[in-house]
């Protein structure tokens, strides 16, 4: 999830002066393309030209393979079931609904963020080595949830003790220093999440549809509200992109209302030479997600229908061949990677509570700090390995307000004043032209999500988080795994 982290700066005075215009797109690129001149001096050597194709991102055409390699990740395989605990026209409906509200609430997070940006380069501010502070926290722990694809691979070993495997191997990121260099993995990220996308949907089609499937969905409200705020999760993933900063400006000595700037800080990994263009590309990438998520889960709800509801992880209904074990040995590449990408900003934030982050130590003294980090993760993955509920209890009660709600509001509340409006970097737009509009669809989406997203799918999503921790118990063996006495108890659970 997003890091929100509290400044609070006293100010020396505050006039009642409307703010000077912050400055516009075209200065903050032309300072881009100075810094990268500066920083990117070609090196003639084949070392150098390896490093430029691989390493060195930050254009428009890299934003978007991290936009849309980060989108979706083992939430992918859950989608699914999603579908048949919502049935094939609620399914679609809000695949298509919430990947919009995410567009938009990145979209309000991109505006925020260039108010920012100018502002501070105005004033002087270098972004040259910028990085920002990416998710973390409980999120993270649905990443070690991939023993559900290595035990398809391996059977022989049970899914907890594949957990203490993959929880070892991430220990391994307490090495890896930081993740400003992320073109090659968002690149090959892409076609990971492709190819099993497509082979989910292909697979599905060539092997038909299993002897007496059903489709019954929705079969009670709790399962249809716990699908729903799947979906939700898999679209607040701008998520791992983003960093709140709020900055309260208050006055000294003076009883007025405090002045409330409040900066919102965007970045894929790394800065984009044209952060103003981010907007767009988010869209292009949740357009392009649409062809990944809603064929493939349409595709598996129709071959195995209601047998989705007992299992969450969608591969493991397909037979076993070497093409499902290609899907399966990328995504648990794929997987790792985000691990590291996710866990990178706790290290970070640890190092520096402890001040050994820029401190002249040995790096495994700044290792041997980061471990403790990792620990608990590791702890609760063992604990709860619940591949596909713990998305929707994590959607419900973090996602919603750190996702959607509190861009919205941040937006409303920076612009709440004329003088505001009036030098804002970016006007209302064109499908809706006025701030009173604009102010109108956040409101809109604030009241759906707290209502659809918190209310009902807060409810519903913990309702089945219990039942499968009364069904098969903390530090569970072998969640879901196709044993008679497991697999029979499990469909009592899901269809109270």
């Amino acid at each position: 999830m997003l890091v929100l982290r509290r400044e609070v700066a006293m100010a020396n005075s505050v006039t009642d002066k409307p703010p000077s215009h912050a400055g516009n797109y075209s200065e903050m690129e032309l300072q881009n393309q100075r810094l990268e001149s500066d920083r990117n001096i070609p090196d003639p050597s084949m070392k150098g030209k390896i490093n430029r194709l691989l390493w060195h991102g930050g254009s428009v055409g890299d934003a978007w393979f991290s936009a849309a390699s980060n989108q979706v990740a083992q939430v992918l395989l859950t989608l699914p079931t999603s579908f048949a605990q919502l049935g094939y026209g609620s399914g679609v409906a809000f695949q298509v609904f919430y990947g919009i509200v995410g567009c938009w609430a990145c979209y309000m997070i991109s505006w925020l963020y260039m108010e920012y940006r100018i502002r501070k380069e105005r004033e002087g501010h270098n972004f040259k080595n910028h990085i920002i502070q990416v998710k973390s926290s409980t999120s993270t722990l649905s990443k070690l949830r991939i023993s559900n694809n290595t035990f398809l691979i391996n059977d022989h070993i049970n899914k907890r003790e594949w957990t203490y495997i993959f929880g070892a191997v991430s220990m391994l990121t307490i090495f890896i220093p930081s993740f400003k260099n992320y073109r090659i993995w968002s690149f090959f990220g892409l076609i990971m999440i492709t190819y099993t996308a497509w082979y989910m949907t292909i697979a599905s089609i060539i092997y038909g549809q299993t002897s007496g499937v059903t489709h019954n969905g929705p079969v009670s409200r709790v399962l249809y509200f716990t699908g729903a705020t799947n979906i939700l999760y898999t679209f607040g993933s701008h998520a791992v992109t983003v960093n709140f900063v709020l900055s309260l400006t208050e006055a000294q000595r003076e009883k007025r209302p405090s002045n409330f700037l409040i900066t919102i800080a965007r970045e894929i990994m790394h800065a984009m030479y044209k952060p103003s263009k981010f907007k767009y590309v988010f869209l292009l990438a949740t357009l392009y997600v649409f062809t990944l998520t809603i064929p493939s889960a349409v595709a598996v709800y129709w071959a195995f229908g209601d047998t989705l509801l007992t299992h969450a992880n969608a591969l493991s209904l397909l037979p076993r061949s070497a093409a499902r074990d290609v899907a399966v040995v990328l995504m648990l590449i794929h997987q790792f990677i985000t691990v590291g990408f996710a866990v990178t900003p706790l290290y970070i934030m640890w190092e520096k509570m402890l001040g050994v982050h820029r401190s002249s130590r040995a790096w495994v003294v700044r290792a041997l700090c980061r471990a403790p980090v990792m620990v608990p993760i590791w702890f609760f993955a063992i604990a709860f390995p619940f591949f596909g509920p713990i998305n929707s209890m994590v959607g419900a009660l973090l996602v919603t307000f750190t996702v959607y709600i509190i861009p919205c509001v941040a937006h409303m509340a920076f612009y709440r004043s004329a003088a505001s409006r009036q030098s804002s970097v970016e006007k209302p737009p064109r499908f809706l032209p006025s701030w009173t509009a604009v102010y109108g669809g956040n409101i809109v989406l604030c009241v759906w999500i707290l209502v659809v997203g918190l209310g009902f799918g807060g409810w519903a999503s913990v309702t089945n988080f219990i039942k499968q921790i009364e069904t098969f118990g903390i530090f569970a063996e072998c969640y879901q795994c196709p044993v008679k006495s497991v697999h029979s108890v499990a469909n009592v659970s899901y269809h109270t």
